[in-house]
């Protein structure tokens, strides 16, 4: 009896005080829509944080590391060689008479994500590039792969498969690709080029006549030299057409996969290999590179796998 005596005055005390403490008072419940109002407003915000969370995370590093710029462009520019002999690759802007193609845009992006200044320094042969990538003038060039080149270049997967073909006056006999490579047979092809390298090594019984480049296979072998012209398909397509009488031999007597080359002479060219190869790899993937194709108009060629 004593201590509910006692008790009962603390529990009074206690009531009036959870009484006057806004803290505690019930708060009246809301209703179902108003709840529901408020969550779903919370829902874009949410959602807005998960896409700038994925933009912030997956996004990849475009600039190269600091300390590869010495090896990549120790003069602090990136020097481009720009292949002019090759119409698939690149060409002339008639208006502005500045280089356009897909290797140009494919420049550019590289010295975007690199944070380094291009100059792009047109050549008239592929292999006049790789005398100059070998001189230690220019610090990346557009080529074919090959061996021969890859002792002392060092490539990315090819971007870009093309075409070799060959062509003939329209009353030769040679009917097919296989028909070209018989004694009597003599083959124009532009000195140095992808389609030089792979028919020295290629061909057996026919010979090489080696024009000086290969926009001037057509004009040798139209003045008289050799029965076929060789060259890519879509050069000799176009040369062709200042002649009468002559046509292209069906197919193709190889594939030439291009890619982008640096120099093996410089330090680190492996790690400088695997930047430029990651960024290759999604400039094919994004589509990068076959809009650009389509931007220029190139046919006959497609993004290499």
């Amino acid at each position: 009896m004593l201590q509910q005596q006692l008790l009962l005055p603390l529990q009074q005390r206690l009531q009036q005080t959870q009484r006057n403490n806004p803290f505690q008072r019930k708060t009246k419940p809301r209703s179902a829509a108003v709840f529901l109002y408020h969550y779903l407003m919370k829902i874009p915000l949410t959602l807005l944080f998960l896409f700038f969370s994925q933009i912030s995370f997956s996004q990849p590093m475009n600039k190269i590391d600091p300390k590869l710029i010495q090896s990549f462009a120790p003069t602090g520019i990136l020097r481009v060689g720009i292949n002019l002999g090759n119409p698939v690759l690149a060409g002339l802007d008639t208006a502005t008479q500045k280089p356009k193609g897909v290797t140009i845009d494919i420049a550019n992006e590289i010295g975007k994500r690199s944070g380094i200044p291009v100059e792009l320094i047109p050549f008239q042969t592929a292999g006049s590039t790789v005398d100059a990538i070998k001189a230690g003038n220019i610090d990346l060039i557009f080529v074919a792969i090959d061996p021969v080149r890859g002792a002392d270049v060092s490539y990315t997967p090819p971007y870009i498969q093309i075409e070799g073909a060959y062509m003939v006056k329209a009353d030769s006999s040679l009917k097919t690709n296989e028909e070209v490579d018989r004694s009597g047979v003599e083959i124009v092809v532009g000195k140095g080029s992808a389609y030089d390298l792979y028919l020295t090594r290629e061909i057996k019984n026919a010979a090489l006549i080696r024009a000086a480049s290969s926009q001037a296979v057509v004009d040798d072998f139209m003045s008289g030299k050799g029965n076929v012209a060789a060259g890519v398909k879509q050069q000799l397509e176009s040369d062709a057409k200042r002649y009468q009488g002559l046509r292209m031999i069906p197919g193709r007597f190889m594939a030439i996969n291009q890619a982008i080359g640096i120099p093996k002479a410089r330090p680190d060219y492996e790690k400088t290999t695997t930047y430029l190869s990651g960024i290759i790899t999604d400039l094919k993937s994004s589509g990068f590179i076959a809009e650009s194709m389509k931007r220029h108009n190139i046919q006959g060629a497609k993004v290499a796998e």
